[in-house]
């Protein structure tokens, strides 16, 4: 294939020994409103090394402190590459294998990607795109986690668009093949986590079948160029690619360009993987007027034929057809709907996962609740492709357990 495919093999580091479920914690931003989960997980590490010594918990991110907790994560960064703490997996991807809590497996390839190739703006046209809105400000306080730091651990998870399964699942049919890396139990009950070297004629292979799928979706979507949109961690990587367009800015076309902060590590997954599930987040507004569901149903009036909602008060539930057929647009219109209603009376929203909980919070007393549809995973490339970025708060990809957990680490200074 002659087509650049902005996914790379990396010089990928792997602690050589330790306690594997002591060093590998759960994504920073999980648990942000549960200190105990948290705390548990710092008694459990104890004086082992670990991830969460290297990593901010988003929990902590507002904290006073927080300086100071960065200065250390770049110093025990230090200490481990002066220790020669890691051994290097180089020039491969690694398959990665993570048995969830529930008994199901999910897929998954480590390796670079090309900042270059991605774009978080809402009209992006790029290879690499947000699926949801990146909220700006949330940049900056994550670049001075970054800025200094000489290494990077990636919780980023990159979509592909791959029905027929011809990219991850061939490696994982011959994984017994594959030389192992890792393999452990995660601590907190989320299960294990296997890992395979790829390299060679395996990963050749691997970045073929990516062109392959690109150009077929290039063919169905009428010229549009879109081979990976993020599932979770983007305002992670809107912050890898803040921090190499601020080394572009002040060094040579030739430093940049070879640079290893032109890259950032990320697991990309089939979103097709069985494992996967997309579950839509409610709306729950409290201390709403009586007119609510009237200013609902109105602004929905006349419509027919497309997707519905369903919306719960104390006093009434129903659906309400919107009149539209994408998943992305009907939380577009509601979110909109939402937002002009409290700009006007005052209320307050929260988004909600879960349908019983929803529909309970809609039922007490001075509040409201709307159910908004599940996305179809067929719709989310074609509609992001067609659309921009879905609204903030459309979907969740699975529980806070099984996000991904930090494990891998790469260079970058």
């Amino acid at each position: 294939m002659n087509r650049h495919i902005p996914f790379k093999t990396a010089d990928i580091l792997i602690p050589k020994t330790c306690d594997m479920s002591k060093w590998s914690v759960v994504a920073c931003d999980q648990y942000t409103s549960e200190p105990e989960y948290w705390n548990a997980v710092t008694e459990f590490v104890g004086d082992a090394p670990s991830t969460l010594k290297i990593t901010l918990p988003e929990i902590y991110l507002e904290e006073p402190d927080v300086d100071n907790r960065v200065c250390a994560i770049n110093k025990t960064m230090a200490d481990y590459l002066s220790e020669e703490f890691f051994s290097e997996v180089k020039d491969s991807f690694i398959l990665l294998k993570r048995n969830l809590a529930d008994g199901n497996t999910r897929l998954g390839i480590i390796g670079v990607v090309d900042l270059e190739k991605y774009d978080y703006l809402p009209q992006s046209t790029a290879e690499i795109r947000a699926t949801e809105g990146t909220v700006l400000e949330r940049i900056p306080p994550r670049v001075r986690i970054r800025k200094d730091a000489p290494l990077e651990l990636p919780h980023i998870m990159l979509l592909i668009d791959d029905p027929n399964k011809t990219v991850i699942e061939p490696l994982a049919e011959k994984s017994a093949a594959l030389e192992k890396v890792y393999d452990f139990t995660l601590m907190q009950n989320s299960g294990s986590v296997e890992g395979f070297r790829v390299c060679g004629d395996d990963a050749a292979a691997l970045t073929d079948a990516l062109a392959v799928i690109a150009d077929n979706f290039e063919k169905a979507n009428n010229g549009a160029s879109l081979l990976f949109a993020v599932g979770d961690g983007n305002h992670s990587l809107a912050t890898a690619k803040t921090c190499f367009e601020n080394l572009k800015s002040s060094a040579s076309e030739e430093v940049w360009k070879n640079h290893p902060a032109r890259y950032a590590l990320v697991e990309v997954v089939n979103l097709h993987d069985s494992s996967l599930d997309f579950e839509p987040i409610h709306r729950v507004l409290f201390d709403v007027d009586s007119d609510f569901i009237s200013a609902l149903k109105a602004n929905f009036s006349g419509a027919v034929g497309g997707k519905k909602i369903e919306y719960n008060t104390q006093e009434e539930c129903g659906e309400i057809d919107t009149g539209i057929g994408s998943t992305g647009l009907v939380v577009d219109a509601v979110q909109k709907f939402v937002d002009k209603y409290i700009s006007e009376h005052g209320c307050r929203v929260d988004y909600v996962h879960g349908d019983e909980v929803t529909r309970s919070l809609g039922r007490s007393s001075g509040n409201a609740s709307i159910l908004l549809p599940k996305l179809d995973k067929s719709e989310l490339f074609p509609s992001i492709a067609a659309n921009g970025v879905f609204p903030r708060k459309t979907f969740s990809m699975g529980h806070a357990c099984d996000k991904r957990f930090y494990l891998e680490c790469r260079k970058i200074k």
